[in-house]
């Protein structure tokens, strides 16, 4: 403001100084007017004067010649800027009489003469072929140097058409007939991804090559532009006849199975996977983690551990954005697990008491301690599939079982030794237990009685239970490092032999976990620097090449896979989630 305030004051001062710029006053002779003035206007003006006061006619023959002379020049100007304009216009028009020229020759080499606009009072002539350009021309470019021009043939099946068609897709340049290659696909290591049984070794040369595409199909599927032979749609089909038209034509062209079943096999001693961004990248634990979860929906995971706090992923496998954090002061959490049903979270410590969050309303309960029960820690407990019912483990052998939705005790089970796991089974109407006396407890929730008692074979003390989704199988862990797998309803019938004793760990087994189809059993030790296998289940056999040489799972404490097996998450001591991608299953 000062400035302007300055500026507007030295524009006044000029101003009163000098007058308006617009005054009529006349200024005194000999002295330079301040307004800006044409030097040569006031040269000659001052030569006129001159002239003027010497001679004293106007017609006198010095200052006639004078003015002649003047206003030659000026004519002279005049007429060079006239012819120069003419010159330019000249050129103009006759550039654009030439680019006129030239679209009427390439219109006529597009569409020929017949297409020539006819002029009102001028006959049409014809066109002499020698002279213009010709309306069609022979297209030899697709024949054998022959003459004959396809004729339309009202007999002319469908399958003629289809064998010309045929005909025209692209030949191999060379074809070696007298070479037969045979590739052995079981020495290979990464090769034996691409078997279709298991006892699958020796495949021709074009099978390898078709197997190899396939692969690279599956695992880049918007490849499409790179297909030379794709066809596009004719310009009068539609898109329904095309995309018809273009499913037949990927459907003959390669060699995969017409019906593909939603569970289809997975392959032993190989197992495809590949590292991503940690879930929790965008804010790590300070802490060990102890729990890790997906929710229902594949994309929400839960990450607990003894920082106190619980945090919320979004999970996509390239940023896994953080959605919210929230701290639980005086519990370091031991445990947090989804309800089924996916609407609250469970989580618990070494603690009298335990916490509910619910994740629609957003408010964190505190419930405890139990009424009638002196337990001091409720830190391990499990949930039923049907969301009803809450399994803690108590003091002395005994199980509490918590409703849901009041989060009250409603009943209690009691067996023989301490308790140190648990797992639902039946849709939550059975439970199963295990402890320090070496034996496996079926229980029914619905007459809160124990249907059967057997001898985990070879286990001193069960720490570790879990069950396939559909409940036929179950795998026990022991201090020891031992797991056995056994059918349930051969356990229950008597027959105490597992299917198969895994023996890859020596220390006490932490956690297991079977994936959705039962086809892959996670186990691991806490104890056990990179201590987690995951086991082919139809084949009773471990994965060879998990976790493989260049990563490390540190000390794993947690494990998870999302609803359809497409991620697998593992939490370890140094407060990272590490995030893995199944190739095998599509969906997350």
């Amino acid at each position: 403001m000062g400035r302007l305030q300055a500026h507007e004051k030295l524009v006044g001062f000029v101003v009163g100084c000098v007058g308006p710029l617009t005054s009529t006053r006349p200024f005194p002779s000999g002295k330079m007017s301040l307004i800006s003035q044409n030097p040569i206007q006031k040269r000659r003006l001052e030569t006129i004067e001159a002239d003027d006061d010497s001679d004293e006619g106007l017609g006198s023959p010095v200052a006639a010649g004078a003015e002649d002379g003047n206003e030659t020049k000026s004519e002279k100007r005049k007429k060079e800027k006239k012819r120069k304009k003419a010159k330019a216009l000249e050129a103009l028009e006759e550039k654009e009489n030439k680019e006129r020229e030239e679209m009427k020759l390439l219109e006529s080499s597009l569409f020929g003469a017949l297409y020539a606009p006819p002029q009102f009072g001028t006959e049409v002539e014809a066109v002499d072929p020698d002279k213009g350009v010709p309306s069609f021309f022979m297209d030899r470019s697709g024949g054998d140097g022959e003459d004959d021009l396809p004729v339309y043939d009202e007999g002319l099946s469908s399958e003629d058409e289809g064998d010309d068609m045929v005909g025209r897709e692209r030949k191999p340049a060379w074809v070696d007939e007298e070479e037969v290659t045979e590739v052995d696909i079981s020495k290979v290591a990464r090769l034996r991804k691409l078997r279709k049984e298991g006892d699958e070794r020796v495949i021709s040369g074009k099978e390898y090559e078709a197997r190899l595409r396939g692969q690279h199909a599956k695992l880049n599927r918007f490849a499409g532009w790179a297909d030379l032979d794709r066809k596009a749609p004719l310009p009068g089909s539609s898109d329904n006849e095309s995309d018809e038209e273009g499913r037949v034509d990927d459907i003959l062209r390669n060699n995969d199975e017409l019906v593909v079943k939603d569970n289809a096999k997975l392959l032993p001693d190989m197992l495809g996977f590949s590292r991503l961004v940690d879930a929790n990248a965008q804010e790590p634990s300070s802490g060990p983690i102890n729990s890790v979860q997906f929710h229902r929906n594949g994309q929400l995971m839960l990450v607990a551990g003894l920082d106190k706090h619980l945090r919320f992923f979004q999970i996509d496998g390239k940023r896994n954005p953080k959605i919210q954090s929230i701290f639980i002061e005086d519990c370091p959490v031991h445990k947090a697990a989804f309800l089924p049903d996916g609407s609250e979270v469970i989580l618990s410590g070494r603690r009298k008491f335990f916490y509910s969050f619910d994740l629609v309303n957003a408010a964190v309960s505190k419930i405890g301690p139990l009424t009638g029960r002196e337990e001091k820690s409720l830190e391990h407990f499990e949930i039923s599939p049907d969301s009803k019912t809450i399994a803690f483990i108590g003091n002395e052998g005994y199980i509490l079982l918590i409703s849901s939705k009041t989060k009250q005790l409603i009943g209690t089970l009691k067996m023989n030794g301490n308790v140190r796991s648990l797992a639902f089974a039946d849709g939550g109407n059975q439970l199963l237990s295990s402890g320090g006396d070496g034996h496996v407890y079926h229980w029914d929730l619905r007459t809160r009685k124990c249907i059967h008692k057997g001898t985990d074979e070879g286990s001193l003390a069960g720490i570790s239970l879990c069950t396939s989704p559909d409940s036929s199988l179950f795998a026990t862990g022991s201090t020891s490092g031992i797991v056995n797998v056994y059918k349930r309803d051969d356990f229950l019938g008597g027959k105490r032999k597992p299917l198969k004793t895994i023996e890859n760990l020596t220390t006490e087994i932490g956690e297991m976990k079977f994936n959705h189809d039962a086809q892959v059993l996670a186990i691991s030790s806490r104890k056990e620097r990179n201590g987690m296998r995951l086991v082919h289940v139809p084949s009773l056999t471990v994965f060879q090449n998990w976790p493989g040489p260049r990563f490390s799972l540190h000390y794993p404490r947690c494990l998870d896979f999302s609803p359809g097996s497409g991620f697998l998450s593992v939490g370890h001591a140094g407060g990272k989630v590490l995030l893995y991608k199944l190739h095998h299953y599509q969906n997350a």
